[in-house]
């Protein structure tokens, strides 16, 4: 098979499809690969770490999307990239198609096959999206805990408090992987935490990691509660393929005090909040009714080493069998396809766009 790496185009996304090291292992295989120069770059890796393990270089991203057969991208194609794909290419990267009717269009109509790495799905949940997820989640805390500092607008609260203060209170929607992991850094700054989920492993869970954490039912009127306090709100509520809930209303928002954040890490699928809209990390953040809100779609990509290495080692063993002959006798794959043949595969997608 003949694998493309394309530059990652959406802004301030710094991220690589494979590292180098990813890449040998397919180079060893017998597969071609092909890069676009630069490419790894902002995660660290020159051209040159690619070139002396068999990877050919491509002086752009039309030369490479013609020659390849599969493109590994980490975000949605962005910008023209839509343009320059084919009814015979495979593209595996990050989607969200059920926030995003446009390239959902564009997809369809270039006939691709397109798997999307949030919908790929196992016996132990979603493996791509987990280390990503993990990443998110610490960050929405380190970002939280920045943008209530009086300098960006913030209440100037201290998260972790002092011992002549009260600790910061966070309130986190969802308790899987981005928001078990918001609630344990949070926890470790010594934050007071509120977790809301479903599920009572779930809330055991949350509820191990420290008595500063408590875990709650998400009733709306808990919720409410839970926010006229709130330093910061982190949203992390996930269903596969399909837009998110909406947890927290526009009045409640209002309710929050001036000053207070919110992170909403499930805007990639639509917010779990009213006032949530996407941002870039051009311009991250916006306020309603005085509340700091950052959107961006692409969290991970502030840590492109990290995040670049976490996402090829998670990736690499479904990537295997999506370059052999027979990829689509595989289960998990095949249930992971978003759009093929310009017809809408996945149920999540055909249930809200048909």
């Amino acid at each position: 098979m003949r694998i493309g790496i394309p530059s990652e185009i959406k802004p301030l996304e710094s991220r690589v499809g494979l590292i180098p090291e990813a890449c040998a292992d397919f180079v060893r295989s017998g597969h071609e690969l092909f890069l676009q120069q630069g490419a790894g770059e902002a995660s660290g890796y020159p051209d040159e770490a690619y070139a002396r393990l068999g990877v050919t270089l491509v002086a752009d991203a039309a030369a490479l999307y013609e020659q390849a057969q599969v493109i590994v991208k980490v975000k949605e194609p962005w910008a023209d990239e839509p343009e320059m794909l084919r009814r015979d290419h495979l593209l595996f990267c990050f989607l969200h198609l059920a926030a995003n009717p446009l390239l959902t269009n564009q997809l369809l109509e270039s006939g691709a096959t397109a798997i999307a790495f949030e919908t790929v799905a196992d016996r132990g949940g979603l493996p791509i999206l987990a280390p990503m997820s993990d990443i998110a989640g610490r960050l929405s805390v380190q970002i939280g805990a920045g943008l209530l500092h009086r300098s960006q607008k913030g209440k100037g609260v201290l998260l972790g408090g002092l011992p002549a203060t009260g600790r910061g209170r966070v309130v986190i929607l969802g308790a899987g992987q981005a928001g078990g992991n918001a609630a344990r850094m949070a926890a470790a700054f010594g934050a007071q935490v509120t977790v809301f989920a479903r599920r009572r492993e779930r809330m055991q869970q949350m509820r191990a990691i420290g008595d500063n954490v408590t875990a709650i039912y998400p009733f709306d009127a808990s919720i409410s509660e839970a926010l006229v306090d709130a330093d910061l709100l982190i949203g992390a509520v996930l269903t596969p393929g399909a837009k998110a809930p909406k947890l927290v209303s526009r009045e409640q928002v209002a309710s929050m005090e001036p000053g207070s954040v919110i992170v909403d890490i499930s805007v990639d699928q639509g917010g779990c909040i009213e006032t949530t809209r996407p941002t870039t990390y051009e311009s991250p953040t916006f306020q309603v009714d005085g509340v700091t809100h950052f959107g961006v779609t692409n969290m991970p990509g502030a840590v492109p080493r990290s995040a670049s290495e976490a996402l090829s080692a998670a990736m690499i063993p479904y990537l295997r069998e999506l370059v052999s002959a027979n990829w689509s006798d595989n289960s998990v794959l095949s249930a992971a396809i978003n759009v093929r043949d310009g017809e809408l595969l996945h149920p999540a997608l055909r249930e809200q766009y048909q």
